[in-house]
């Protein structure tokens, strides 16, 4: 039994029909779409994301090869050094690890971040260089074999105040 329909009650909707010019500009952005991600797939780099591959998941390392981890490091006056890295400057890793290029080719940028951890830090004793460290940790097999090495990226000597 199909109950009985009430008034008021709104219509079902009807179908609409794309005219040839719709259907020409949906099949037109689709190819253009579908063209980027074939392009980004082939060519791409992960700067090109999402049209490119985003390798740090489509990839995997050598078991053999060294695991790289950069760290920014201050110096003061007296040889002790001191962390940058890992948030205490206001920066995340994939943040900083970004900028390496820029750093690499200014390396006056780093006195930012020595200002930076001045401010944060009102009371420590002043820097007066800062390194941008890569450590290379050897690995056999996939496992951690306790050897590594330590790159000096790039490094700024800082003005100290009188």
């Amino acid at each position: 039994m199909v109950p009985p329909s009430r008034v008021g009650e709104p219509a079902e909707a009807e179908v609409v029909t794309l005219s040839p010019a719709g259907r020409r500009t949906r099949l037109a952005a689709s190819s253009v779409v579908l063209a980027l991600l074939l392009a980004g797939t082939l060519w791409g780099t992960d700067d090109s994301f999402p049209f490119g591959p985003f390798k740090m998941y489509s990839t995997r390392a050598d078991t053999d090869s060294p695991v790289v981890s950069t760290r920014v490091v201050g110096f003061t006056g007296d040889g002790e050094e001191v962390r940058l890295s890992g948030g205490e400057v206001g920066l995340r890793r994939a943040e900083f690890e970004g900028q390496l290029p820029r750093l690499v080719d200014d390396p006056s940028l780093l006195v930012l971040l020595a200002d930076t951890y001045a401010e944060h830090h009102p009371g420590a004793e002043p820097l007066v260089e800062v390194q941008v460290v890569q450590r290379h940790f050897e690995l056999t097999d996939g496992e951690l074999t306790g050897e590594w090495t330590d790159r000096v990226l790039v490094e700024q000597e800082l003005e100290v105040g009188p």
